[in-house]
């Protein structure tokens, strides 16, 4: 079937399909998720609707998504940015910075995940569904514990609305496990959102943690204010706090517990944007008495 020089997929193999993802990524110049999005695309034409799975055309090229390396404050910059965040923006920005919580990992702690006596965090359900302990840090005990205590005002108060007040979301099937945990405290946010929603399907007034859009508009701000032209956002608090770390000398591995990464090779990029250089070497030009040779260069 050819209509002006057309030609139907049919009619095609594996020699156009390659040549056309080539194409999309040598002369169209486009990103690798896009060509793997087209390559996607074909597969699902050839097997849903031509009825000739893609194994039949061969193996096909997939782009490879570009390794990049993360940016990283330093502790001052972190320092800057943090100022200029307020209330409980900061603090939350302080504990990210602080245990090298992910955001959302953050603001979905439970009141009971928090041990302030022994400094640390229990990470419930964390990327790849694992739970790992993180560290608490000492600058924020004291701030931390005062929103504790502001915690059980808080649900007293919702719960006073009325039996279906004063719920929080449980994951999984703890709620028909555990009918009446949810209205617990212990498993009350601990950074709680300002207003209630009424959950269409249980019909419970429920609070829900603060979103994680909040605190990353507050950390763009707070990063625009402070005079940074790093591209930082609250996930930058985390790669600052691992390679700060490791710049202190922590031990790599110790280091991939508290991120919760399953393969240390990935808190290894860490090692690439430290101070002293990917290699954690000194160069030899900066042992060798050259300075003086610099005298005048900008002149």
């Amino acid at each position: 079937m050819r209509h002006h020089g057309v030609r139907h997929p049919a009619e095609m193999g594996e020699a156009e399909v390659r040549g056309f993802l080539i194409h999309l990524a040598e002369e169209r110049h486009l990103g690798a998720s896009s060509v793997n999005q087209a390559l996607a695309a074909l597969v699902f034409l050839y097997a849903e609707v031509l009825r000739r799975p893609v194994g039949a055309l061969g193996p096909l090229p997939r782009a490879k998504q570009p390794t990049r390396l993360p940016v990283v404050l330093t502790v001052e910059e972190v320092r800057r940015v943090l100022i200029e965040l307020q209330g409980m923006s900061r603090l939350i920005g302080l504990v990210l910075y602080g245990s090298g919580a992910r955001l959302l990992e953050c603001l979905s702690l439970r009141v009971k995940d928090v041990d302030v006596a022994r400094g640390e965090l229990m990470i419930r359900r964390g990327k790849g569904a694992k739970d790992r302990v993180t560290v608490l840090p000492g600058i924020v005990r004291g701030a931390l514990s005062r929103q504790l205590e502001r915690v059980p005002a808080l649900h007293r108060g919702d719960c006073e609305v009325g039996p279906d007040a004063g719920w929080v979301e449980l994951p999984g099937a703890l709620g028909r496990k555990y009918p009446s945990a949810g209205r617990s405290l212990p498993w009350q946010w601990v950074f709680p959102a300002t207003r209630r929603y009424r959950n269409v399907v249980t019909g419970q007034l429920r609070r829900h943690h603060l979103h994680e859009s909040a605190m990353q508009r507050a950390m763009s701000a707070a990063v625009r204010r402070s005079g940074i032209l790093k591209r930082a956002s609250c996930h930058t608090l985390r790669h600052s706090f691992a390679t700060h770390l490791l710049e202190s000398g922590a031990d790599i591995r110790t280091v991939q517990e508290l991120l919760g990464h399953r393969d240390v090779t990935t808190t290894m990029i860490y090692t690439h944007v430290l101070n002293r250089g990917g290699l954690g070497v000194t160069s030899p030009a900066d042992r060798g008495g050259l300075g003086e040779l610099l005298d005048g260069l900008a002149d």
